[in-house]
């Protein structure tokens, strides 16, 4: 009888000693991707669940406010959560929440808990574990609305709008199609002549409606908050359709030879193969698009202030016009054509190695080879706007530098596809390619930008 006890008490011992130790195991790993930190309107829940095998035994996810939980799942009730296995140890919950997913929700601050555990000790125990958040809830749409008048817009051409949106520190801008522009403080066009905007939920916005959208494309004020709650303005417009050039380039072995290599050396982004024609399409097509989109990304280094000096954009007057703003592009060889590309700027030709001046002052936010652009200088005029200078032989301006209106910034070439001596020019509204013919013109810049300033300046 005695061993008998001594047999149980053992057995005893082990098994308190085996259940102290599982309650030592870690719990599952909970990750809280979202909300980060807002609730607006509608939003997304995004939780993540780790275990062993997936395996659960319990979770459960709530919201809490004002001493209220509101349900958002749970293994037995999922209140219409998508629940995916990602993984042979990964659980993934999502759903929306809200004021739709919760009627109860009030403005203010909440908490996402959850809570999970999984069994242990061949399921005679389970270890739990507990994560939560804390976040703000916002159920308040921003509010947006036009103050500008008279909005013209040419195909390939550029515009400004006005407008206020409140709270003044919400996202905002104007959106083309699939296109955003962002707004920018009003008061940031204070230096330029004589305005003076004190209220900060007047914001200015340059858009354009590119050369290949259509004229019926749609175009609204947008705002959204952290939040994620959106607001929409309307506001009257007129497009305008603007015919385009078309041109053929002959192309011949001599060209091909000179442009290819150097352009492939400056060069990591593609890497051809074939003969040289083989590789000259890849970069007129391939390699012209990574460079589009490689200036695109320099508008996220604009100033939120005009910086420009004086009206005008320096026209180079004493230049001759060898291409327009989106001239339609065939390319042939041996008489057969090769290609078609738009040319998405001007063409500006003057004596060999001339000095190119900056448009207006500015910031060079680029100054390096580019692609098929060759030597290429870019200047953030402010706002969203810049200026391209392609082309040239030598750069004269460094990343960061601030250039005045007309100060020398390089000298004229034939660097990248030029098949001879001539700047390539263009404008950018947020690193859409615009037709700069319009910034050359004082009048444009006084009725479309300068008018709608002064008309809601104090």
């Amino acid at each position: 009888m005695r061993y008998v006890l001594a047999f149980l008490a053992l057995v005893v011992l082990i098994a308190g000693g085996l259940w102290m130790y599982a309650g030592t195991l870690a719990g599952p790993s909970i990750e809280i991707a979202k909300p980060v930190k807002y609730v607006g309107l509608a939003a997304p829940l995004d939780v993540t669940v780790t275990a062993p095998g997936a395996r659960l035994k319990t979770l459960r996810i709530v919201f809490e406010q004002n001493g209220h939980a509101t349900p958002l799942f749970s293994l037995e009730s999922p209140s219409g959560a998508d629940v995916r296995q990602e993984s042979g140890d990964r659980v993934r919950i999502t759903r929306q929440i809200g004021r739709d997913a919760i009627p109860d929700l009030k403005s203010g601050t909440g908490r996402i808990v959850v809570s999970a555990s999984r069994p242990v000790l061949f399921g005679v125990r389970a270890t739990q574990t507990l994560a939560a958040r804390d976040v703000q809830v916002r159920l308040e749409r921003p509010t947006i609305s036009v103050v500008s008048t008279k909005h013209y817009i040419n195909l390939g051409g550029s515009e400004a709008v006005v407008y206020r949106v409140n709270p003044p520190d919400v996202e905002s801008g104007v959106q083309v199609g699939d296109l955003a522009y962002p707004g920018f403080p009003a008061s940031g066009a204070n230096d330029v002549e004589g305005v003076h905007i004190t209220d900060p939920a007047l914001k200015l916005a340059f858009f354009a409606l590119r050369y290949d959208q259509d004229l019926n494309t749609p175009i609204h004020l947008y705002a959204r908050d952290e939040a994620g709650n959106t607001g929409r303005g309307d506001f009257d417009y007129r497009p305008f359709p603007k015919p385009f050039k078309h041109s053929t380039i002959p192309l011949d072995d001599t060209f091909l030879n000179r442009v290819v290599p150097a352009i492939l050396e400056a060069t990591d982004e593609i890497r051809p193969q074939g003969d040289t024609l083989q590789k000259f399409l890849a970069i007129n097509g391939e390699l012209r698009r990574k460079n589009t989109e490689k200036i695109a990304s320099f508008a996220k280094q604009t100033a939120a202030a005009l910086l420009w000096a004086g009206i005008v954009f320096h026209p180079y007057t004493n230049s001759a016009v060898e291409a327009a703003f989106a001239d339609q592009r065939t390319y042939l060889y041996q008489g057969k054509e090769v290609d078609k590309q738009v040319h998405l700027g001007f063409d500006l030709a003057s004596v060999v190695n001339a000095p190119l001046l900056a448009a207006n002052k500015g910031k060079v936010v680029y100054a390096a080879p580019l692609g098929i652009y060759g030597n290429c200088v870019i200047i953030d005029h402010g706002m969203g706007v810049q200026s391209l200078y392609g082309h040239l032989s030598s750069i004269g301006v460094q990343v960061g530098q601030m250039v005045e209106k007309e100060q020398e910034i390089g000298r004229m070439g034939r660097t990248g596809l030029a098949q001879g001596d001539h700047l390539h020019f263009t404008m950018l509204v947020n690193g859409q390619m615009v037709n700069p013919v319009e910034w050359w013109d004082a009048h444009w810049i006084q009725d479309r930008i300068l008018r709608k300033l002064h008309e809601v300046a104090p």
